[in-house]
């Protein structure tokens, strides 16, 4: 198995919590997992279902910003846009409320593994 240093000082921290090898910690967690599949694929599904969905709208942000350069192009060549100061206060709200679920969800991820 392979971890990244933050996954293994988590899982390290765990193991000394608890009194337990990292080995030993590894094992009782996954033969935990492994004895209740429906709560362990739920909670993994939700997670991957939350994060694909977060993933989707990254993408629509990343077109929303090729609109906004559009506007930006047409404001340089002396159009007009009365509303793109509200446009870009609600983009940057939405975008601060995506981070914070994909904040959310790997806070869970972390805690989950504690």
């Amino acid at each position: 198995m392979r971890l990244n240093a933050q996954e293994l000082a988590i899982i390290q921290s765990g193991a000394d919590h608890v009194g337990m090898s990292v080995a030993g910690f590894m094992a009782h967690c996954a033969l935990a997992a492994a004895r209740d599949q429906s709560r362990t694929a739920a909670a993994i599904a939700t997670d991957h279902d939350i994060l694909m969905a977060l993933f989707g709208v990254r993408r629509q942000f990343g077109w929303a910003g090729s609109n906004v350069n559009q506007i930006a192009k047409a404001l340089n060549s002396g159009g007009d846009a009365t509303h793109l100061d509200a446009v870009l206060a609600d983009l940057q709200r939405a975008a601060q409320a995506v981070q914070r679920a994909a904040d959310r969800v790997e806070n869970r991820q972390e805690d989950r593994a504690v």
